[in-house]
């Protein structure tokens, strides 16, 4: 059985399960909007997975941020090339990947 979501839903499942500081608002806006727009290019519905999610995504400040958990990873190019990376202002979501490095 699955219940649509709004964002305000979407919000407060991270509150519920202890995540409300996982991810910015800007970030986890921008993760809600992407996820929808997965759903709708499927054509199917995902589960709404609070924990799974923030192991999944990881919010930065900046690309440089970013670079200081993986140094190998020398530009934006080469980072979409790996994972999905969310832009906004303020910060990116990158979705986890095994850095070989």
């Amino acid at each position: 059985m699955y219940q649509r979501v709004n964002f305000s839903d979407f919000a407060q499942a991270f509150v519920v399960h202890g995540r409300k500081n996982h991810f910015s608002y800007w970030g986890l806006r921008s993760l809600f909007d992407y996820l929808e727009e997965q759903e709708q290019d499927a054509g199917e519905e995902m589960e709404l997975n609070a924990i799974a999610l923030c192991c999944d995504f990881v919010e930065y400040e900046s690309f440089e941020e970013f670079q200081e958990d993986h140094p190998s990873i020398g530009s934006m190019e080469a980072l979409r090339d790996k994972t999905v990376v969310l832009e906004f202002p303020g910060g990116l979501i990158v979705r986890r990947f095994k850095n070989p490095y």
